[in-house]
């Protein structure tokens, strides 16, 4: 049987972009290595890593924050199995969605594991060790991204002692101890899901601050806040060696300008360093597929590779391993592929880091736009001052807007507090249409709520704000 579109793959760029194809009138088939859909998101990243946040945060709120509201309650006895049933069932409820929309769209799925023969000629084999050959117009290459590791140093991850986020979200037990090599967003989304949970978390990073590339006064604020929380930090520290011990394991680093080494015991050690594409096993180098000195499969401007009918998308390309770019990449391609015009503005990406508060940024950061020698003008207001954040103790964060100094268009915007992930597409939609700080400043926003933060932080961009 032969297809318009192949895609190897079903995570989020994978199954949107067979579900976009099917919509615009392509014949499509996926390939998937998994029992489930969904790839790495669905099945042990963003989905179940959610729902052990929120819980964890509902636990940590039942012991913790409910006297202040009037709500006096024994201490909270935590049932990590019950805890680990809700993530399993969240996981469950949402491959069982992308099944369901594979059939509704008529899109054909072959289990197994993918390799690109040719162009147009796709091997699938099975784990019974069959093997199936597919034929189709166009190749999509949507097969994500897989854990990294530390450059330069063996780790055994044995998903128990040494973890991978894999082994993060499926401990059997709380740790007395964790230490999390890796002071990005994977690392600090886990860490505090333990740490709510009762670990005494300390986190080892490589740069001079956590999340690398958020606005800087962002990741210091953010900074203190968690430390707050009770974790600990150890920055420009470079790891040199991480083994299991008698009891759990150890980590070993040095600082990275130089000195005298430290090693510290954990039970519990998460590698959380970042991620790298997949493309093991996948035939490309066969098939002629170029990649570039990241591992990432070169593209065009219109996903192609440099092999005609071979196509790619999300965390195995240039850009941000983010979910929801890789979406967007999948529902572009397809309607290039039916003979449209997709696209994707690289500028308009929200990124958010799901802990408490959570962390939102879309578009530049300061730095960015000081190396880029961009004149621009700074508009800030803290939650301290919101009405609603007051009645939630909620007042951790502030919300900041970065606008061109000459026409005032909003280039950027980043908000700590809570809710950040759902306020910042406000900006986003403003950004999308080129808006400027005075269009959303001027916008009428309902009272009393969180997001009134960002109309002030938009007043004080263009003039100033009412309530502070």
């Amino acid at each position: 049987m032969s297809y318009d579109v192949i895609i190897i793959g079903t995570g989020p760029g994978g199954y949107v972009c067979a579900v976009k194809a099917a919509q615009l009138g392509l014949k499509v088939a996926v390939v998937e290595k998994r029992a489930t859909y969904g790839g790495t998101c669905l099945n042990v990243g963003c989905i179940p890593s959610k729902a052990l946040l929120h819980a964890s945060e509902m636990f940590h709120q039942a012991g913790h924050g409910m006297s202040a509201l009037g709500i006096d309650v024994p201490a909270p006895t935590l049932n990590l199995g019950n805890m680990m049933a809700h993530k399993d069932a969240t996981v469950k409820s949402n491959v069982d969605g992308v099944a369901f929309l594979f059939k509704k769209n008529k899109i054909d799925a072959f289990q197994g594991t993918g390799k690109i023969v040719s162009a147009g000629k796709v091997s699938v084999t099975a784990d019974d060790g069959k093997v199936q050959d597919i034929e189709g117009k166009n190749i999509v290459i949507a097969t994500g991204s897989d854990v990294a590791g530390i450059p330069g140093v063996q780790v055994e991850i044995d998903e128990k002692t040494i973890i991978s986020s894999t082994g993060g979200i499926a401990l059997e037990k709380v740790p007395e101890t964790l230490i999390v090599v890796g002071g990005g967003v994977i690392g600090l989304e886990l860490g505090s899901v333990w740490s709510r949970l009762g670990a005494k978390v300390t986190v080892v990073e490589y740069l001079d601050t956590i999340l690398g590339g958020m606005d800087g006064e962002v990741s210091k604020q953010f900074q203190r806040m968690l430390a707050k929380q009770g974790i600990d930090f150890n920055l420009s520290a470079k790891v040199t060696g991480v083994e299991k011990a008698d009891k759990g394991a150890k980590v070993t680093f040095e600082p990275v300008k130089g000195g005298d080494k430290v090693t510290l015991d954990a039970e519990v050690v998460l590698i959380a360093t970042g991620r790298k594409p997949y493309t093991a096993g996948l035939g490309l180098e066969e098939a002629g597929v170029t990649l570039d000195n990241r591992g990432r499969v070169e593209i065009d401007g219109h996903y192609k590779t440099n092999v005609d009918g071979i196509y790619a998308i999300g965390d195995v390309v240039k850009g941000p391993m983010l979910a929801h770019k890789a979406e967007d990449e999948g529902v572009a391609l397809a309607e290039i592929l039916a003979g449209q015009h997709g696209h994707v503005n690289y500028e308009v990406i929200p990124s958010v880091v799901y802990t408490q508060p959570e962390i939102a940024s879309v578009g530049k950061t300061e730095e960015e736009l000081k190396a880029a020698g961009v004149a621009y003008k700074v508009g800030k207001f803290p939650f301290t001052a919101n009405g609603r954040a007051r009645a939630m103790l909620a007042t951790d964060g502030f919300v900041k807007i970065l606008a061109d100094k000459e026409t005032d268009r909003v280039l950027g915007g980043h908000i700590v507090g809570f809710g950040a992930g759902e306020m910042i597409h406000e900006i986003a939609v403003l950004m999308e249409f080129g808006g400027s700080s005075e269009d959303l400043g001027r916008t009428c926003h309902a009272h009393p709520t969180m997001s009134e933060a960002v109309k002030e932080a938009a007043l004080a961009t263009f003039f100033k704000p009412i309530h502070m």
